[in-house]
């Protein structure tokens, strides 16, 4: 009876311990951030421009919430691309487009993305950037790092 009783013990130990820890990983949340400027470009690009991106990532739901503002661009932003993996300094690969909400030499956008098991890798690993496009720089004229840190 006292092997039956302690053996169910251990049981209800090991899930209890098994869903805490599912729930923390479902529930941790990560604040993203880059200031991003002409300089960060590979290679750099002379200009006055500025950038910020503010937001966050749901590693329970795999989503990320940006919002990026600039200004001071040679001419109107045309695309925003999220690129990666990269470090500071190394071109990345084209992952997606961000929708501008704002359109303009000073502008701004927001949105949301779903990012795979890889993106969210290399999220994590302040692998990814963003780049602001326009007609005068064709391959961005200013490029902000993505940090990511744990709330």
């Amino acid at each position: 009876m006292f092997n039956l009783l302690f053996a169910a013990i251990i049981s209800c130990s090991f899930l209890l311990v098994a869903c805490e820890q599912e729930d923390a990983d479902e529930q941790q949340m990560y604040n993203t951030s880059g200031n991003a400027s002409g300089a960060q470009q590979n290679p750099p690009v002379s200009t006055t421009a500025t950038g910020t991106l503010t937001g966050t990532y749901n590693a329970s739901t795999n989503v990320w919430n940006y919002s990026i503002t600039w200004s001071g661009l040679s001419s109107a932003a045309t695309i925003v691309e999220l690129r990666g993996p990269a470090s500071v300094g190394v071109n990345g690969n084209l992952l997606t487009t961000l929708t501008i909400s704002a359109p303009g030499i000073n502008g701004s956008a927001s949105g949301s993305v779903t990012l795979n098991e890889s993106q969210e890798t290399s999220l994590l690993a302040n692998q990814l950037y963003y780049t602001i496009v326009n007609t005068t720089y064709v391959t961005g004229e200013i490029r902000g790092q993505i940090i990511a840190s744990s709330q």
